[in-house]
């Protein structure tokens, strides 16, 4: 009897581990003359790529300005319907994460045919789509090819008050970081590669995989959020660092408090980690102090949980003390019961530093 196609069997990476690690990234970017000069060229581009932010935003009058992103990677589920709405889920996220609205989006679609059925294809895409209905958008087209991994995603264009824009580098010191969803959605892949996550395991990272980010347009509405973006591939490390950066502050993370999905430390203590962790670690990890018993040698396993690439993680919100209750109040109105308070930024050269 023939084996069952695994979609993961044609991918080299899976979700958003699939990134360009951040250090690599940073070098092909540089120089380049879009990078240096498209904000002076263009007035009204509020967002590029000054900052790594989570999209492009473009100011149309005084109240509406176009979001605009593109997301997509290969499997990192073997069930297909699962795979399309996580990237669906993921690429929509990144409206969400600049304040935006979702208005419809364009589907991304690189298919090995000669080797997946038309059923198995077509399960990707109603994936996307019933995630869409969920977001209450379209997906009004989009392109095609024929490529040896399977590749899904969106481009998702969005709405937001340009007075609203949350960039990831506004963030104040004494500001407080909230993030929306537990961590561990690349241990958790890894583990099942390996058939080590079991069905509980599995249908967690589903429903955090494909809960839609939606508190970010409200939050973007309120003046004590200073900035935002969602954690991705980068970990939460890297993203922490995008807002230190950004705000010339000092991220500091509270390892204790982080929310994490059922069994992650059991798990990444296993082995259970991403190629994703390893090269996050070396691309930014010059730029991270790991205090007490984090900086020793066996605390390899809480490196990899913080660096650990999340494929449609959660919003990372940095905001002042008084707004911390309606933040979490906001979060637990959308069902992200696991909101939680992991840090603060403070002044000094910007960098992260994380406590037990």
């Amino acid at each position: 009897m023939t084996p069952p196609i695994r979609l993961t069997q044609f991918s080299h990476g899976g979700g958003c581990g699939c990134k360009i690690a951040p250090n690599v990234l940073e070098k092909i970017l540089a120089g380049t003359p879009f990078a240096s000069h498209v904000a002076a060229a263009f007035p009204d581009l509020l967002v590029g790529i000054e900052h790594g932010d989570d999209a492009a935003v473009y100011k149309l009058n005084e109240r509406q300005a176009v979001v605009a992103t593109t997301d997509f990677f290969m499997p990192i589920v073997d069930d297909p319907f699962d795979f399309g709405r996580i990237a669906a889920t993921n690429a929509l996220s990144d409206v969400y994460a600049m304040g935006g609205k979702p208005l419809f989006a364009l589907a991304i679609v690189g298919m090995p045919v000669d080797k997946l059925a038309p059923e198995v294809i077509r399960e990707i895409l109603a994936g996307g789509e019933a995630v869409a209905k969920a977001a209450g958008i379209p997906i009004a087209g989009g392109h095609s090819i024929d490529a040896p991994e399977p590749i899904y995603g969106l481009v998702a264009i969005g709405v937001v008050d340009p007075a609203r824009v949350k960039k990831n580098s506004g963030g104040q010191a004494g500001d407080v970081l909230i993030l929306g969803k537990p961590l561990g959605v690349g241990i958790y892949s890894a583990a099942l590669k390996k058939g080590a996550l079991d069905a509980a395991g599995y249908a967690a990272m589903i429903a955090a995989t494909t809960q839609l980010n939606t508190p970010g347009a409200e939050l973007a509405d309120l003046d004590g959020v200073h900035a935002m973006t969602d954690v991705t591939g980068f970990g939460l490390l890297g993203h922490s660092l995008e807002l230190a950066r950004g705000a010339g502050l000092v991220a500091h993370l509270d390892f204790g408090r982080l929310p994490l999905l059922p069994n992650v430390p059991e798990l990444a203590q296993a082995g259970h980690t991403t190629g994703a962790s390893t090269r996050n670690w070396a691309s930014y990890g010059d730029e991270v102090e790991l205090a007490g018993k984090l900086a020793t040698a066996s605390a390899d396993w809480q490196r990899a949980i913080l660096s650990d690439p999340q494929t449609s993680g959660g919003l990372l919100v940095s905001c002042a003390v008084e707004s911390v209750d309606a933040v979490l109040a906001l979060f637990a109105r959308h069902g992200f019961a696991e909101a939680t308070v992991v840090g603060r930024l403070e002044t000094g050269e910007a960098k992260a530093v994380v406590t037990a």
